[in-house]
């Protein structure tokens, strides 16, 4: 690394120390001030750390002030709130963590899990109520709430109104080009098993990545807690007082999750990584039938006219299917946004509708085109 590019990592290590030294001194939550103050700490000692590299370039370089960007920072944040501070900071050891598995890599050496741990502190920091940032409690950070069954309803909501207004849309288009009716079944068909096999492919390919990451990543946390358990154990005394709890609270939780290597990797899946065990359970191949079984029966609503009826009276009853399936899909939506029914499900019939009006107009413009 060259000359000017350790000054600047060594003043970036300094700017970090005194932002989180000024955001701890504002603190009336004594927890929050402890972890702060040790993530200063451990930023001076990596100063000193970068100061040393420097000195063997440059002998008679001194360690620097804070920058007069990051004393701006701190005069913005009186005036403003300290929240873009946090943000901030949550950055640096973004990119703190990152340049050190890349460094690892390119010196031959294996990432240990440990490069992310400043970053699963402070964003614990982040995310605690009691983070005094503006001379209150800072309520943009509250806690966030997960709805039971959350994510399944989202994915059912979701698969099936794509493949209501994916295939409504396919089929009014065809039909108006005016085509005969077994075209638009056959069209409508293939639109079908062509939107769910790729809604299925997507489904499996994204459970299952995010299945890998989360194992290659406990892998890693194993590891690390094989190799340095006293380290990892005060990491998450850390964590557990970054998320609230006193000094002794969280040695005694810290200290009971240790009492086993299962205890203390399943403590460490929850709390540093943030996994939710039994997602990582999750099968892939179920997640696809599920989404291959819902985009199915929200493309099935518009097709089926068809298969009984033929010409305007087939289109009137897929339209009238369609704008049923639309609202029921808008109404279920509430479920997740807290919004009235009707406007939900108004919405997504306007939606819909709007999507098959284009194109059947499209489809028309076609084929009158064909025909002349």
């Amino acid at each position: 690394m060259g000359l000017n590019k350790l000054k600047d990592q060594l003043q970036t290590e300094v700017d970090t120390a005194f932002l989180y030294d000024s955001i701890a001194a504002i603190q009336s939550d004594d927890n929050l001030n402890r972890v702060l103050q040790s993530l200063s700490q451990i930023e001076k000692g990596h100063a000193q750390n970068m100061l040393d590299k420097v000195l063997t370039i440059d002998s008679k370089y001194q360690m620097p002030m804070p920058s007069s960007r990051a004393k701006l920072q701190l005069k913005l944040g009186k005036i403003f709130g300290y929240s873009s501070i946090i943000s901030s900071l949550s950055s640096v050891e973004k990119q703190f963590a990152v340049n050190a598995v890349k460094n690892k890599i390119e010196n031959g050496e294996k990432p240990t899990g440990f490069e992310h741990n400043h970053l699963k502190i402070i964003e614990a920091v982040n995310n605690n109520a009691a983070l005094n940032v503006s001379g209150g409690f800072l309520s943009k950070f509250e806690s966030r709430h997960k709805s039971v069954g959350g994510n399944a309803l989202r994915a059912a909501v979701l698969g099936s109104n794509d493949g209501l207004v994916s295939n409504m849309s396919l089929v009014m288009g065809v039909a108006g080009a005016a085509v005969s009716n077994n075209t638009i079944l056959l069209t409508g068909i293939a639109g079908l098993l062509a939107g769910a096999i790729s809604m299925a492919l997507g489904e499996w390919l994204s459970v299952q990545s995010s299945r890998e990451l989360n194992q290659r990543q406990i892998d890693l946390e194993t590891e690390e807690l094989l190799a340095s358990p006293e380290e990892e154990k005060k990491e998450l005394v850390l964590l557990y007082q970054a998320k609230g709890m006193n000094v002794i609270e969280a040695q005694k939780l810290a200290d009971k999750a240790f009492e086993s290597h299962e205890t203390a990797i399943d403590a460490i899946i929850t709390e540093e990584l943030g996994i939710d065990k039994e997602e990582l359970g999750g099968s892939a191949w179920e997640a696809a039938i599920a989404s291959f079984v819902l985009f199915s029966i929200g493309a099935i609503i518009p097709l089926y006219p068809f298969m009984i009826l033929e010409g305007k009276n087939a289109i009137l009853l897929s339209i009238g299917s369609s704008v049923i399936g639309l609202f029921g899909i808008g109404a279920a939506i509430t479920l997740l946004t807290g919004k009235s029914v009707m406007f939900s499900g108004l919405r997504q019939v306007g939606f819909g509708l709007a999507a098959a009006a284009i194109t059947y107009g499209i489809g028309s413009l076609i084929g009158v085109s064909l025909a002349g």
